[in-house]
């Protein structure tokens, strides 16, 4: 049986180079789930890479249907984004196991969809001065930069990963990010543990 790896931290704190990495793991070999998002498509974006970008009527249109899993939305300085994952048939947790982005939020909702014992959380930490330096980073290489985003949500990230927040989604252990071969090793081990626990080996 298979497991979804939830990665998770605030934004910046590396998570897109630690996915990057994990998805060319053999051992354990991960499938990516990739969201769906309204929000504008980024310089240097592909299309169903990163995310599938559609609009607010095409979340409305899969949200009729019963497939959305779970949806975040944003009220940002242009307008409201969704960010949402969906039960779209590639799914198939029987066979595989697979990596996914998102927030605390966004887990709890996912693990409450195909059960919690299914879903292994990935918490992600990294300073906070070094976080903003990337965040500034990259938005300066945008072609309009949206540096009131960034700030909002560099803000916003002190509540959606707050102390309590965490504890309350019973999320017992952390990966600093301050060496990334460090971290993605300590986290291999940690879901290698798993899928032996749960395998009964």
């Amino acid at each position: 049986m298979g497991k979804m790896v939830y990665l998770m931290g605030k934004s910046s704190s590396g998570k897109d180079t630690v996915y990057r990495h994990m998805l060319e793991w053999r051992t354990p070999a991960l499938e990516k789930i990739v969201p769906y998002t309204t929000r504008p498509i980024r310089a240097g974006e592909v299309d169903g890479e990163e995310y599938y970008f559609t609009n607010d009527a095409g979340y409305r249109q899969m949200e009729a249907q019963g497939r959305v899993i779970e949806a975040r939305a944003y009220h940002t300085y242009h307008g409201l984004w969704r960010y949402f994952t969906v039960d779209d048939g590639r799914i198939e947790l029987g066979k595989k196991n697979y990596l996914i982005i998102g927030t605390i939020e966004s887990y709890l909702k996912t693990a409450e969809y195909f059960g919690k014992e299914k879903v292994l959380p990935v918490l992600l930490e990294l300073d906070d001065g070094i976080r903003l330096k990337r965040a500034l980073e990259r938005e300066m290489k945008q072609e309009t930069p949206k540096y009131q985003e960034m700030c909002r949500r560099y803000l916003a990230d002190e509540e959606d990963f707050s102390e309590e927040k965490v504890k309350e989604a019973g999320i017992a252990r952390r990966f600093s990010n301050q060496d990334l071969n460090d971290c993605l090793e300590e986290i291999r081990k940690y879901i290698m543990s798993s899928l032996k626990q749960e395998a009964g080996i």
